[in-house]
């Protein structure tokens, strides 16, 4: 019985580990897909009606795995995927796509991570210019909020608090 519960408790944990996510774990893919990536994400806002959202970083920065927690909130994420089509763009040591960048108008020298928003068509619409969540670790959850509220699209009828509006 002992061998039982054992047993029980490590597929329990194997499990449990397996749905976690796990910190330090690759959230920006790999430089070289950044311009596939960004064409499949103006394809399919264009066909939902969606702004894209653009985030700036690399997977050794720890500012950007708190960025990626934050995405992923309860709060958040309604609000992030009713509204954007989120590419994370590989920014490798500051060396990579940075062609990308300079066209949004990511200051990269101001530190990662850095967002960009794009109109369902493409458009820039705002480009984070001083750093503004280069420091994510000090910041709360709900200034994610507060940002995806402030650039989701607005739609006819809908007040700017609701999520899936």
């Amino acid at each position: 019985m002992k061998t039982i519960k054992l047993l029980a408790l490590a597929a329990l944990l194997t499990v449990a580990a397996g749905t976690a996510r796990p910190a330090g774990r690759d959230i920006y893919p790999d430089p070289a897909q950044a311009k596939a990536d960004l064409a499949a994400a103006l394809k399919t806002a264009a066909q939902t009606h969606k702004r894209i959202l653009l985030d700036f970083g690399g997977n050794w920065c720890g500012d950007c795995q708190v960025l990626d927690l934050y995405f992923h909130d309860p709060r958040n994420r309604p609000i992030l995927e009713a509204n954007f089509v989120l590419v994370h763009i590989n920014i490798g040591h500051m060396d990579a796509n940075t062609d990308i960048a300079e066209t949004y108008q990511i200051p990269l020298k101001r530190g990662v991570p850095a967002l960009a928003v794009l109109s369902e068509k493409g458009t820039l619409l705002y480009s984070q210019k001083s750093g503004e969540f280069e420091s994510m670790r000090n910041l709360e959850s709900t200034a994610l909020t507060t940002f995806l509220v402030q650039w989701k699209p607005t739609r006819e009828g809908c007040s700017a608090v609701m999520v899936n509006c």
